[in-house]
């Protein structure tokens, strides 16, 4: 789902990941006023570019699917390999600095 920002005419003007003071509609990425929008706003193809907006749920979707996993003992994170693990870790790190609500840049770095 996406978050649409839209003009005082009510045409779109941005779309983002999460609800703020400009953008608290909520819409399908497959909806017909997304497509147009991208279509004329975005250089890409908006169907490329509708499958890049998607990765991110997505990407939490696999994050929390094997946490669950791991809780429940179907995997343990030392059965993937270790490149996976690593970019696991530095997601949970940098997720719990935002929940935090603590991040720095040092923090990152």
């Amino acid at each position: 789902m996406l978050y649409v920002e839209r003009d005082r005419d009510g045409n779109i003007i941005g779309l983002r990941y999460s609800s703020d003071e400009k953008a608290t509609e909520k819409k399908s990425i497959m909806d017909e006023e997304i497509l147009e929008f991208l279509d004329k706003n975005v250089d890409a193809d908006p169907w490329v570019q509708l499958l890049s907006l998607s990765d991110i749920g997505i990407i939490r979707i696999l994050e929390d699917l094997i946490d669950l996993l791991i809780r429940k003992n179907v995997i343990l994170l030392t059965d993937l390999p270790e490149e996976a693990q690593d970019k696991i870790r530095e997601r949970k790190r940098v997720r719990k600095k935002i929940t935090d609500h603590t991040i720095m840049v040092d923090d990152i770095l």
